[in-house]
């Protein structure tokens, strides 16, 4: 999965940078709306974690500018401030969920995930599909019963099958949910990521392909 900080402070931005890439999410940091803006026309992201207090124009603002295009992406919003009034404004302008700063890292990673599950229609951290086990809070999988090892990469395409289970995945979206813009990353890559993927699952998933438009997770007849 990838995200997106919006972030001005480059200490307070580097940091959760680091703590939600150390939790397994591609991301990219900028520190202004304009930025922020460019980024989410070029790229496709799962999540916006997203400062109020930016230079020249606020994450407010942003914000209000994404919903009211009908943009549904979820974002979380980070601020200093503690005021009512901000967390009110904030949440009804559309923002998802709300951290105030100083903030502990293992809640502001639970909450992204939780914004990133519920954002796919899946409630709950534990999913299971046919003989496929999988935790994506803990990064655990199991495939009949056997617990699979996998690299981080094939984490990350497994993790955004899971939450489109049923449907079909493009090779850009898989691409732009293993790697930020730092990455270089091309489609015959994603093939052969999604080509060891498929073979530790072994029989208890399909990963089917679907010629020139991508793959699609299924649970396996039978």
């Amino acid at each position: 999965m990838r995200v997106l900080v919006v972030e001005d402070d480059a200490l307070v931005g580097d940091a959760v940078k680091r703590a939600i890439e150390d939790a397994g999410f591609a991301v990219d940091l900028v520190g202004t709306a304009d930025l922020a803006r460019t980024a989410l026309q070029a790229e496709s992201f799962d999540l916006v974690v997203l400062d109020i207090g930016l230079p020249r124009e606020s994450g407010l603002r942003l914000l209000q500018g994404l919903r009211g295009r009908g943009e549904t992406l979820p974002v979380l919003m980070l601020t200093a401030r503690d005021a009512l009034s901000d967390r009110v404004t904030a949440l009804d302008l559309g923002a998802d969920d709300y951290l105030t700063k100083p903030f502990h890292v293992p809640e502001l990673v639970a909450r992204c995930r939780a914004l990133i599950r519920r954002s796919h229609a899946v409630t709950t951290s534990r999913v299971t599909l046919g003989a496929l086990s999988i935790d994506l809070s803990h990064r655990e999988v199991t495939a009949n019963g056997a617990r699979l090892a996998l690299t981080e990469r094939e984490w990350a395409i497994l993790e955004c099958f899971v939450l489109n289970a049923g449907r079909l995945v493009s090779k850009t979206r898989l691409m732009s949910a293993v790697a930020d813009a730092d990455d270089e990353l091309t489609p015959n890559a994603i093939e052969q990521y999604v080509s060891r993927l498929r073979t530790k699952l072994g029989d208890a998933a399909d990963i089917r392909a679907v010629r020139g438009m991508g793959y699609r997770l299924d649970e396996r007849a039978g």
